[in-house]
Order: C-alpha cells, then sequence, then structure tokens
C-alpha cells in the first residue's frame, strides 16, 4: 500500500513477475530511488521512460492504468505541489513544470479515450472570466475543461453587472458564491489574478494579467518543444519582438531558464524593457547577432493594444530589422522552429510564406496542444485543493 491507496499496478505487476525492484530497474535503466518514487507516486516518468515500461511489461502496463483513471482518488501528485493557484511561472520548479509537462502528455489522445477522465470531474465547475479579448486561450480552456467533464461557465463581461458599475472584488465574492472549482482569469492590469486568489475559495489560474505573466502559454511552448526537439536543456532559444509589452516573453524565460535552456530577447531598444536581464535573458537589438546558433525562434506580436505613443518608425521599417524572414532565419542553426503565440501580424513580425511553412514553423502544434497543457494544470490544482 501507499499513502493508504490499493498497490500501484506497475508495483502489483513486478511483485507477480517475481521480480526485485532492482532487477526491473535495471531493465529501464533508472535507479531503484527513481522507480521507488514512480510507485509512490512521486514522479511521473518521461515519455521515453514510459515506452520502456510498456515494453518491458509486455503491454500490461500502459499511461492508462499506471495513471489510475478510472478513480480520481487514486490520481496522486505531490502533495508540497505549487499550491491550489497558478499565477506565475516564476512559482516552479523544474520538477514542478516536468509534471504538467508529463502528465499532458497522456491528454494528446483521441478524445474518446478521456471518458474515464470525464467521470471524474462531472461536478466541477470552472468560470472563464476575461476582461480582454481572447479566441485561442479562452477555448481551449473550455476544451480542456469539457473534455475533463466538467461544467464550463464563460462568463460575458459586456452583459454582465461590471458594465453597471459592480467592483471586481463584488463580482469576485459573486462568483464565489456559486462554489466553482477552477477560476481562470485575464485582466489588463497586471496583478488582478493574485487579488481574486486571496478572496475566492477556488483554484485561480492566471490566463494573462497586463504585462505581467501568462503561465499557461509557457507551459505548452515548453511541451511543444520538448516534443519537437526531445529536451529542453541546454536548446538556445530566441524571443524577438514587442519584449516591453509581452507576459509572453516574461513567462517563457522565467520557465526556459529554470528548465536549463538559454534565452536570447531581441528587440529594437524601444521595446526592450529594463533590468530584462535580471530573469537570465541576454540582450540583443541586432537580430543577425542575436539569432546565431540559435535553436528555436520565438516571434512576438506588437501589442499596440498596451503602447502609448510610437515605438516603432512604421511598420514598414519594422519588419526590414526585426520581421521574420527565411533570410533572417539563416541565422539560426539550420534545423531552428519558429513559433509564434498568435494571433499574426502578417508581413510586420514574420513573412507570410515563412508563417505558412509547416516544416519550419510549430504555430498550429502550439494551438492544438493548448488543450492538452491546460487539462493537466486544471488536474493539478484540482487535486492539490483537494489535498
Amino acid at each position: 500500500k501507499v499513502l493508504g491507496l490499493r498497490m500501484h499496478p506497475l508495483n502489483e505487476w513486478i511483485t507477480n513477475q517475481v521480480l526485485t525492484r532492482k532487477e526491473f530497474a535495471d531493465k529501464l535503466d533508472i535507479s531503484v530511488a527513481t522507480l521507488s518514487r514512480y510507485l509512490s507516486r512521486d514522479r511521473v516518468p518521461k515519455p521515453e521512460i514510459m515506452r520502456k515500461i510498456i515494453e518491458a511489461t509486455g503491454g500490461a502496463i500502459t499511461p492508462e492504468n499506471f495513471y489510475f483513471i478510472g478513480n480520481y482518488k487514486d490520481v496522486q501528485f505531490k502533495k508540497s505541489f505549487f499550491g491550489t493557484h497558478l499565477l506565475s511561472i516564476e512559482v516552479l520548479n523544474a520538477n514542478e513544470i516536468t509534471s504538467i509537462l508529463d502528465r499532458s502528455e497522456y491528454f494528446i489522445k483521441p478524445y474518446e479515450n478521456l471518458l474515464n477522465s470525464q467521470k471524474n470531474y462531472k461536478n466541477r465547475t470552472l468560470i472563464n472570466l476575461f476582461f480582454e479579448d481572447s479566441t485561442r486561450t479562452k477555448t481551449s480552456f473550455e476544451l480542456a475543461a469539457k473534455r475533463l467533464g466538467m461544467n464550463v461557465i464563460n462568463m460575458q463581461i459586456e452583459t454582465s453587472s461590471i458594465r453597471k458599475g459592480e467592483s471586481l472584488i463584488d463580482t469576485a465574492m459573486t462568483l464565489n458564491a456559486m462554489h466553482p472549482d477552477i477560476l481562470v482569469i485575464r485582466h489588463s492590469l497586471s496583478g488582478v489574478p493574485h487579488l481574486l486568489a486571496d478572496k475566492v475559495r477556488c483554484a485561480v489560474i492566471n490566463a494573462g494579467d497586463g504585462q505581467h505573466e501568462h503561465p499557461t502559454q509557457a507551459l505548452l511552448d515548453a511541451l511543444v518543444i520538448r516534443r519537437r526537439k526531445g529536451k529542453i536543456k541546454g536548446l538556445k532559444v530566441a524571443i524577438c519582438g514587442d519584449i516591453a509589452h509581452s507576459r509572453v516573453a516574461r513567462s517563457n524565460i522565467k520557465l526556459l531558464t529554470t528548465m536549463g535552456a538559454k534565452v536570447n530577447v531581441i528587440a529594437p531598444k524601444t521595446l526592450m524593457p529594463n533590468g530584462i536581464e535580471n530573469l537570465g535573458a541576454r540582450i540583443y537589438n541586432d537580430m543577425k547577432k542575436g539569432l546565431e546558433n540559435t535553436d528555436i525562434v520565438m516571434i512576438l506580436r506588437l501589442q499596440h493594444e498596451r503602447m502609448h505613443g510610437s515605438y516603432i518608425p512604421s511598420p514598414r521599417e519594422y519588419f526590414r530589422f526585426y520581421g521574420l524572414d527565411i533570410i533572417k532565419l539563416g541565422y539560426a542553426k539550420r534545423d531552428a522552429l519558429v513559433m509564434h503565440p498568435g494571433p499574426i501580424n502578417r508581413g510586420i513580425e514574420i513573412d507570410s510564406q515563412l508563417a505558412d511553412d509547416i516544416d519550419r514553423t510549430l504555430i498550429l502544434e502550439q494551438v492544438e496542444l493548448g488543450v492538452a497543457i491546460r487539462m493537466s494544470v486544471i488536474e493539478h490544482l484540482i487535486s492539490n485543493t483537494e489535498n
């Protein structure tokens, strides 16, 4: 027994085969300590280890029974995980990020394979509270929650009491009275998710606050990179564009450096914020130097809605020096891949032909994997809340 629960299926299989843990660990080429962490649910195997487990057990152990999806109470995560909210990447360590990414791998499957997961969350409720326009993130959270079997409420801000003068705190108290399990919020002011987290009795997910952070975007970007490159540690990533107004840039810098990647930020001086180097990034104002020998090129759009004044001479001039095209991409490694969180401004931050090149860009994969990463985050938070 582990934590008062029934024996882990893999542990049961090892016992039935009259094997010792050391003998099985040797088959996987891992330590006994690592195997013990898997069996105590303190660590989730990486995809390559999961494949070895499937092979070593002749298919008797699969992700479906390894993760105990048939019974929610058996889904255990590290009890001291990042807490009951996801407000910022900086609260996560490398192991916690890996746990979210690994769990997302399970959800990258056809919808019919998730029926057992739906049973676990059918009485749960997620509320989307978006004070800014959103297509990808809002829809992604809605799909993620529905695929887990949750009830979803999309608050219509334009027709809500907020338009009648209700304060944000009053809105929080009203939502709190509805007893949701997850509150997903996006707001133009930095710190609003943190404010609500102190006022409500449910898990709060920051879906983007001002120029501060966008944690789930950074997590899904990390998942895309890991799936295509096989790792994050040791990679060289360039983030190019409007760094000054980008919450995506800040979250990605924090996550990538935590996971052992090297990060370059490239922008004109007018779009480069003071102190960004304190997050561990190296600053460049020249595309050729900043892109040299990089594995991933992440392009950011110009955040016109957050700009007060003129930051660039003209869109045409900006594209000439900082817009990514096939020539500038040639400064990076030959197999470098391009990412963009969307929406895309073609001909301003990226060449239209390059944006449509599925062999070089990961833009559609970023959209596709957003649902899986958010399912993983929701599941972790609900587990933490129960614990």
